[in-house]
This record gives C-alpha cells, sequence and structure tokens, in this order.
C-alpha cells in the first residue's frame, strides 16, 4: 500500500467513498458535503491536500487536511472503498493529513463528526485527538468534536 497526494485521477474515488458513507449512514448530504466536493481545486490552492491510500492500482481509501482560522486545520472527509479490505488504510491517509497539517505549520487539528461513527473515532483517538464541546456543529449530522494540540 502506498500513500499518495491528490491526483485528477482520484477525485472521483474522494467524492464516491464519502457520498457513500454519509448516504449510508445519514441517508443524504448536506450543503458542506457538496461545497467540498465542488471546490476541490480551491481548497488544494489555498493549501489543502487530500491524500489516498493505493493498493495494486486500487484506492482504499482517502483523508482531507484543509486550513481553517488562524493555525487550526480541519482534518476531514475520511472515507473507504467499501468494496474491498482498508488494511489499515483509513489510519494511514488520516496519518498522512495529520502530517501535512503539522507541517504546514498547524498549531491545533479539529474534527467534526458523529458518535455513530465508531472506526473513525477510534481511529481520532489513537492519534491522539481528544473531545471537545461545541456550541455549534455545523452540519447538521454533527454531534462530536475533537482537537489535537501537539
Amino acid at each position: 500500500m502506498q500513500i499518495v497526494k491528490f491526483e485528477e485521477k482520484y477525485r472521483n474515488d474522494f467524492i464516491k467513498f464519502n457520498t457513500d458513507w454519509i448516504l449510508d449512514y445519514f441517508g443524504r448530504l448536506e450543503d458542506h458535503d457538496l461545497e467540498t466536493f465542488e471546490d476541490i481545486d480551491e481548497e488544494i490552492e489555498s493549501g489543502a491536500m487530500i491524500f489516498f491510500a493505493i493498493d495494486d492500482d486500487v484506492t482504499l481509501a482517502t483523508c482531507m487536511a484543509k486550513p481553517m482560522k488562524g493555525d487550526t486545520w480541519e482534518i476531514c472527509k475520511l472515507g473507504s472503498n467499501k468494496a474491498v479490505n482498508h488494511k489499515g488504510a483509513g489510519s494511514a491517509v488520516f496519518d498522512a493529513a495529520m502530517q501535512w497539517a503539522l507541517n504546514c505549520g498547524a498549531k491545533r487539528l479539529f474534527i467534526l463528526s458523529n458518535s455513530k461513527l465508531k472506526p473513525a473515532i477510534h481511529i481520532y483517538e489513537k492519534f491522539g485527538f481528544k473531545e471537545i464541546k461545541l456550541d455549534d456543529y455545523e452540519y447538521a449530522r454533527g454531534d462530536i468534536a475533537f482537537e489535537y494540540i501537539p
């Protein structure tokens, strides 16, 4: 398995993997999701990066790191290929996204999620993220948030 940065040929995998899990768990995409999918090029131009785990030319998982305000970065859109065994791919792309943000100067990493997503929460906690409380979780499906301060 190798971890690669965004290339045009992986754009549809990023959108498909994330769309699949959002629809499976929550039944609908939100405006924030559609904006992210439509603005991939703009996000990357502003410093964001999307990572992919690839094995034998099959994309296994994806994750994005993008700058927010100040020195806070968001780790988001962690998704995987429903059709294959992930082989630790989720952890691998998550780690790559974290390292990208930290190498770009992030002093705080932020994640917005849902408490139903136990496998994802396990990854967050494995990498040292701690749950925080918010007044506004932005997404209708958002009910839990995490931060990491190196």
